[in-house]
């Protein structure tokens, strides 16, 4: 088993003494997840960001090459401005965000046995989303998603 520990806030939070604090923004918890789970579900997230970064490799070398302007030199995941920007989906990678989405929400829902598949992803898949999902599942460290339908999403399972 894995702890887990997140913290959130839903608004800025300012804080003049760390001695006395309170907001009514800030939340944390904890869900204890088998390791088993979380191995899988990062070498899933990992294999869908490659996806994504093909999608997106082809995407731009195809309107570069249209343009007349050459190939990508630099990958999509170095490019700031193309790890944000919403990748168009095939089927099939469609098909392999809903089932890693899907294992993401019933790994942190309350009620896991509830928990059913997803039918439409939840939040614009960009490189820096899948990204940010890899690094939330890695035991060893963590992360900080900023991105608002992405975070909205993950705080919807939490609750």
């Amino acid at each position: 088993q894995v702890l887990l520990l997140y913290a959130y806030n839903t608004q800025p939070v300012k804080i003049s003494n760390i001695k006395i604090f309170s907001s009514m923004s800030v939340f944390s918890g904890h869900l204890w997840i088998p390791l088993a789970r979380i191995i899988s579900l990062r070498k899933k997230l990992s294999n869908l960001k490659e996806q994504v970064e093909i999608l997106m490799q082809s995407s731009k070398s195809l309107s570069s090459a249209l343009e007349s302007t050459g190939f990508l030199e630099q990958s999509p995941s170095k490019n700031p401005q193309m790890s944000v920007a919403k990748v168009h989906l095939d089927e099939k990678t469609e098909e392999m965000a809903k089932r890693c989405l899907s294992e993401v929400k019933a790994l942190l829902s309350v009620v896991p046995a509830v928990s059913s598949p997803l039918t439409e992803i939840p939040f614009d898949v960009t490189l820096q989303s899948i990204a940010s999902l890899e690094d939330m599942f890695d035991p060893a460290n963590g992360c900080i998603i900023t991105e608002e339908n992405l975070f909205n999403w993950i705080i919807s399972l939490l609750h």
